[in-house]
């Protein structure tokens, strides 16, 4: 028998101010899985983890989080989550260490101190343990960060926008360290806007509006969506992208640098299309594997905003 999942819930549901902010959305999370919400600022993605981990009631919905219902067992949901906001939360007058310490007595641990010398050898703290939080870099605190939400050992991880603002060094030794927690059969959730974040997660969930638009793994994302595209380079990208976008057979056109990634649904008509330009002097066109950036402008499109 399979492992039932870490996470089950349908039809969670939100509303402040008369605005449903998150609007029937299910969801299936695998036990260790690193599970990613992506979408826009304001898209409902930090509500729905809330809400699905009993950190915030839902106006509408059931499930389970970790074996318990995310109604009526909120509370022992919490004790076994940990979660890193995208701002930095601790005390910056305080050491690495006092500040683990703190975090430590708060979840009223008994092998306290073991749980902090562990967790400074763990994310690489330990050399710097009596260094004051405020004078670290970004990457440190963001370590720092890690620690503290993992030192009583949650099931369940949350993460809210956890690399923002590190350089892609401190970034990368952040995934990497998540990957080993999730070996070890902790479950992550992370929202995120940026695309290079969302290509760490091993499946990820497209929200818009506080709806829920995709839900897929990573390898997946591709073919349900079916997007087919196309790479153009040469002189005159910024006119040649005007000429294209709302053209019939092409739903994105979006500028990377020195090239454009033109992309639609279907491959003849996104074709006929670009026909129209491939003459120009100097221009060249080849086929490309549409990414998450395309795709995610994709939906966006078809979207529709209900805060308005």
């Amino acid at each position: 028998m399979s492992e039932a999942p870490a996470i089950a819930v349908e039809g969670m549901t939100k509303i402040f101010g008369g605005r449903k902010v998150v609007d029937a959305v299910d969801l299936t999370v695998p036990r260790g899985a690193i599970y990613g919400f992506l979408g826009p600022n304001g898209s409902g993605k930090t509500t729905t983890i809330r809400m699905v981990c009993g950190l915030l009631r839902p106006d509408a919905g059931r499930g389970t989080c970790l074996g318990h219902d995310v109604i009526a067992d909120a509370q022992a949901i919490k004790g076994r989550t940990g979660y890193m906001t995208q701002r930095f939360s601790l005390y910056e007058d305080l050491s690495i260490r006092e500040n683990l310490d703190f975090v430590a007595r708060l979840y009223r641990l008994s092998d306290r101190r073991a749980r902090v010398d562990r967790a400074l050898e763990e994310l690489g703290l330990a050399a710097r343990s009596r260094q004051l939080a405020g004078t670290l870099s970004g990457g440190w605190k963001q370590r720092l960060a890690l620690a503290a939400s993992m030192i009583h050992a949650p099931d369940l991880l949350l993460l809210d926008e956890p690399t923002a603002g590190v350089d892609p060094k401190a970034r990368r030794d952040f995934w990497d360290q998540i990957r080993k927690f999730s070996a070890r059969g902790v479950t992550t959730l992370v929202s995120t806007h940026y695309m290079d974040e969302a290509v760490q997660c091993d499946a990820i969930a497209f929200i818009a509006y506080g709806r829920k638009l995709l839900d897929a793994p990573i390898a997946e994302v591709q073919a349900r969506v079916g997007l087919f595209a196309r790479l153009v380079r040469g002189p005159g990208l910024d006119a040649i992208a005007e000429a294209l976008r709302g053209a019939a057979g092409i739903a994105v056109v979006a500028r990377f640098g020195a090239e454009l990634h033109v992309a639609g649904t279907d491959e003849s008509a996104l074709d006929r299309a670009l026909a129209a330009i491939a003459g120009r002097p100097g221009v060249t066109i080849g086929p490309i594997e549409a990414g998450l950036e395309e795709t995610f402008i994709h939906l966006m499109a078809q979207s529709t905003d209900t805060f308005r």
